[in-house]
């Protein structure tokens, strides 16, 4: 199956503001952002070094759960917040599994469809798609996630490190609940969050700011409050989890992830 094409597209890229997507795109040390989004970035790690080494621990967590859910049964993925492809991107990891896994990624920077042909390489087996649409719209993606998955059968929805852009105020823990509430028995929640559990209360404050300044809200959560997204899901062992500390062995270690703890949880939970 083909995604939208870009070229028939009106992309309208805001190169003016910093995007979360192209920060991390950035700090991934990738090239397809803008001097806006490097300059916050550089702030951030000036603030925190271990942001560049987060980015990267986040991603090999994304590797190695949906490792794990391939592994253990699962054929269908929901990306959202996908960000700006990078090598291996999840379907290359499921698919590397199961051969015919169907994947929808899913993002809201126009930046990301102009690079959604890279998403679309599918195994003849497979399907993936692009879909663009906010996750503050749960309705539209579930609508266009139900063009190319089965959603009579088990999903795995993957949120990894998205929710903490999103604050208590827009509804977060609420968003969850209707795009889980769109998937059947079987399905999981793969997730990552940021918090500010290992980092003095100062320096997490002054990190907010400066994101919020440049027109980024940050919401850092507590283990707790990171829990609460997986309330009425059976957590997967080890449940949650420090992101690097998860199920390590499905995976290759990210240079410099054990120079201290990395602040940020990561847990999968499967649907009753």
């Amino acid at each position: 199956m083909t995604g939208q094409d870009p070229a028939q597209d009106d992309l309208v890229i805001d190169s003016s503001k910093p995007h979360p997507a192209r920060m991390y795109d950035w700090y991934l040390g990738g090239k397809d952002n803008y001097p806006v989004d490097e300059e916050l970035g550089r702030q951030m790690v000036a603030l925190e070094p271990r942001v560049p080494v987060m980015a990267r621990v986040n991603r090999a967590f994304m590797h190695r759960a949906t490792r794990w859910l391939a592994q253990n049964g699962i054929r269908q993925f929901l990306d959202i917040g996908t960000g700006i492809p990078t090598e291996p991107n999840l379907h290359q990891i499921a698919q590397g599994v199961a051969p015919d896994a169907r994947v929808v990624y899913c993002d809201n920077d126009p930046i990301v469809l102009a690079h959604a042909a890279a998403l679309l390489r599918s195994t003849p087996e497979g399907v993936t798609e692009y879909l663009q649409a906010d996750v503050r719209d749960p309705a539209t993606i579930l609508e266009g996630a139900g063009k190319v998955l089965d959603l009579s059968r088990p999903v795995a929805l993957s949120l990894v490190a998205l929710l903490h852009f999103i604050p208590d105020e827009d509804g977060a823990y609420e968003l969850v609940d209707r795009l889980l509430s769109g998937l059947p028995s079987g399905s999981c929640l793969m997730m990552t969050h940021a918090t500010a559990d290992f980092t003095p209360q100062d320096k997490a404050t002054e990190a907010t700011e400066k994101l919020r300044s440049g027109g980024v809200t940050l919401a850092l959560r507590s283990r707790d409050e990171f829990a609460r997204f997986f309330d009425g899901l059976a957590l997967v062992e080890p449940g949650v989890e420090v992101v690097h500390r998860w199920h390590p062995e499905l995976g290759e270690p990210v240079p410099g992830q054990d120079d201290g703890i990395i602040p940020g949880y990561g847990a999968v939970a499967r649907k009753p």
